[in-house]
């Protein structure tokens, strides 16, 4: 499974979101962007994430940053996900995965100890010119947004 490297031109998407809406990366062209991959909405790992982002979101725009979550889910069950955690950002759905596939966000991971194939918990962080200046693939939930915001300097 190919991943995005460090000064890669990050692969276009546009997908629709839990609001309604759709989210473009090439629409967020100027600004910098951090495009979280997660495997289900509502599991307590991924619930730890996005509250993360969540808490951290004011201080990731006011450094220029947006911030979007991609999963599999569908776009009512994020939603819903959206409204019972209060999440500020948009989560957009890709249940072909076609996005995470083009990300690398997808593939064989270990789990328990076994081989399984599924969304790998990954964060690009994507440069106002569209280029990559952060790639972790296999990220823990909790303290990602710590590191990340370190990585960002932002810390």
């Amino acid at each position: 499974m190919p991943r995005l490297s460090v000064g890669d031109a990050a692969p276009d998407f546009s997908l629709p979101t839990a609001d309604g809406g759709t989210f473009t990366l090439s629409e967020q062209r100027g600004h910098g962007v951090v495009v979280f991959f997660f495997p289900a909405a509502m599991t307590p790992g991924c619930t730890k994430e996005a509250c993360d982002f969540r808490d951290s979101y004011a201080s990731l725009q006011a450094a220029g940053y947006t911030v979007v979550g991609i999963s599999p889910d569908t776009v009512e069950k994020l939603a819903v996900f959206v409204d019972a955690e209060q999440l500020t950002y948009p989560l957009a759905s890709d249940p072909e995965r076609s996005v995470l596939e083009a990300w690398g966000a997808y593939g064989e991971k270990q789990l328990y100890g076994k081989t399984v194939v599924g969304v790998i918990r990954s964060t690009v962080v994507v440069g106002p010119d569209g280029t990559v200046e952060v790639a972790r693939y296999n990220v823990r939930a909790t303290g990602h947004v710590s590191a990340l915001r370190k990585a960002l300097s932002l810390d």
